[in-house]
Order: structure tokens, then sequence, then C-alpha cells
């Protein structure tokens, strides 16, 4: 599955985005979503994940409460809702695509095969 990612920008402390990834060349509904971020000099790390069907969503520890995940089956598009951003939250957000993925291993980025391209967030105090 080919991913295509968006909706990064420049935003104040406080303020929210939205980032969009569409996803194409595949059945969708196949594919457990991630998202990721990479700050610089940092390791790439989990931000959420929501599973094949929609019915289930995990979080980082860091993003629980401010961030929301979901996806449009009919558009083939996850989409992360990023609220209450702080500068701590800037860094290269990817989204990432896994047909057999588990549970247990949603929060791994070597688990996913398909990578996204990155859309840069940055958020200025």
């Amino acid at each position: 599955v080919q991913l295509q990612a968006c909706g990064g920008g420049l935003v104040q402390a406080g303020g929210s985005l939205r980032l969009s990834c569409a996803a194409s060349g595949r059945t969708f509904s196949n594919y457990a979503m991630g998202w990721f971020r990479q700050a610089p000099g940092k390791e790439r790390e989990f931000v959420a994940a929501i599973s094949r069907g929609g019915g289930s969503t995990y979080f980082a520890d860091a993003v629980k409460g401010r961030f929301a995940v979901s996806r449009d089956s009919a558009k083939n598009t996850v989409f992360l809702q990023m609220n209450s951003l702080t500068p701590e939250d800037t860094a290269v957000y990817y989204c990432a695509a896994d047909r057999s993925i588990i549970t247990s291993s949603m929060r791994v980025p070597r688990a996913y095969d398909s990578w996204g391209q990155g859309t840069l967030v940055t958020v200025s105090s």
C-alpha cells in the first residue's frame, strides 16, 4: 500500500492541527494504521494507532488526551487530530500501515511494512 501524509505546518503552542494519510493500492480496511514521529536527533517514536476496523485506538502516554486518531474507509484515509500542541510535539510525523500486525506490536516501528513520506509539524512557543 502507498501512503501519502499531509497536513503538517507551523502552529503556536496550544493550537491544533489535523494530519491526514491517504492510502492507495490495496484494500484499506485490511490494514492497521499507525502514526509515528521523529524529532531532530531522536529516534522515531510511536504516537498513535488504529485497528483495521477502527474499533480500537492506541496512544503514547505523551499524547493521550490531546490527540485522536480516526479512519474513513470511504476515503481510504487515516487522520491524526492534534490538540493542545506544545513545542515538544515538534517533529516529522509519519503514517504507517501493516496488514498482519498484531496488537502487541502496534507501537513498534519495525512492525510496519509501509510508510508515508512524513510531514513536518513545528510548534512555536
